[in-house]
């Protein structure tokens, strides 16, 4: 129950608690007893990264995963082949109707009616991501997201370079955002944040055509390189917290293992939501085995950056049987 209310306090933009004692297990207190003296060796923290195979291997993954559902549209429509019909915010599987979430709930909102169609179609979207992980729409399908991520390459490179300074947000704001766009759905009876949502409109840019609608997706992502690094999806994105919600009792997740952590903090330096890797930072770690926090994305950098495998994906009804 603590996790859950931790991690749902996470996604509403709550930092991270540092755990009591009696929050941790007996075997995990033993563990960090045992690393408490221990000097970070970073010579050895480099060999492990030499040895580790298959660097960004979910990375590739995941962006072609993201450019193949993307295309997928793309395909169905310029052929007509009626194999997935719409876009990302209402679509249609193999005849299977599917409605993103916090669209079918922005459409609600504003129509104040319940309607069969989308309700069906946000119950079969539901159920996939509870499976794959809430969160991992963001960074495995949204086509934002991946502009977002090739934008704060290059705003990190210029930070490098010193040329821009990152000026972080409360991440709380989101919520309020979240809040807002509801307010203005119900009250306007016009869903606000569709109007306004790059994930919707670059969909609807790859499938049907460009519009002038992308200059907004163009003056985001300027903001993002040389203002504040994906700010979007940190500080306003409703679309992050819906899913997050859907996400925080997914048996999809990224998993935490205690023992073989080396502490250098690497995965935190990639991670797109790090706070929800405060768990690796020395003596922070409840349990041997910790689940990642629903804010998670699933994007997996932090799996492909960590030498020693203590970060990993897991399905966790499948460990139960082992």
């Amino acid at each position: 129950m603590k996790y859950l209310v931790e991690s749902f306090m996470q996604l509403l933009g709550r930092a991270p608690t540092k755990p009591e004692k009696d929050d941790i297990t007996p075997a995990a207190q033993e563990i960090h007893f045992y690393k408490r003296g221990q000097k970070l060796d970073m010579d050895e923290v480099r060999r492990l990264h030499d040895e580790k195979q298959g660097k960004n291997k979910w990375l590739k993954r995941r962006w072609a995963t993201l450019l193949f559902v993307n295309l997928l549209f793309v395909v169905s429509y310029y052929f007509d082949i009626q194999l997935l019909e719409g876009a990302l915010t209402a679509s249609r599987f193999l005849g299977f109707h599917m409605a993103d979430l916090n669209s079918a709930l922005q459409v609600m909102l504003a129509f104040k009616t319940v309607l069969i169609n989308l309700l069906i179609g946000t119950v079969t979207v539901f159920v996939l991501w509870f499976l794959v992980g809430g969160r991992s729409f963001c960074s495995w399908v949204c086509p934002y997201h991946l502009l977002s991520e090739w934008a704060e390459k290059i705003h990190l490179w210029l930070a490098q370079k010193k040329l821009v300074k990152d000026i972080p947000f409360h991440r709380a704001i989101r919520s309020v955002f979240y809040v807002i766009f509801a307010l203005l759905a119900f009250a306007t009876g016009y869903t606000v944040f569709e109007a306004i949502s790059p994930t919707g409109i670059v969909s609807r840019a790859i499938i049907y055509g460009p519009s002038l609608a992308l200059l907004w997706v163009l003056f985001l992502l300027l903001f993002e390189i040389f203002v504040s690094r994906r700010a979007w999806c940190r500080y306003v994105c409703p679309i992050g917290i819906t899913y997050g919600v859907v996400g925080l009792l997914s048996p999809m997740r990224v998993t935490y293992v205690l023992e073989d952590c080396k502490h250098e903090g690497d995965c935190r330096k990639v991670c797109l939501v790090p706070h929800v890797l405060d768990v690796t930072i020395k003596g922070r770690a409840t349990d041997t085995r910790v689940p990642v926090g629903a804010d998670c994305t699933r994007c997996g950098m932090c799996v492909d950056v960590c030498p020693t495998n203590s970060l990993r994906y897991e399905f966790s009804w499948l460990e139960q049987l082992k």
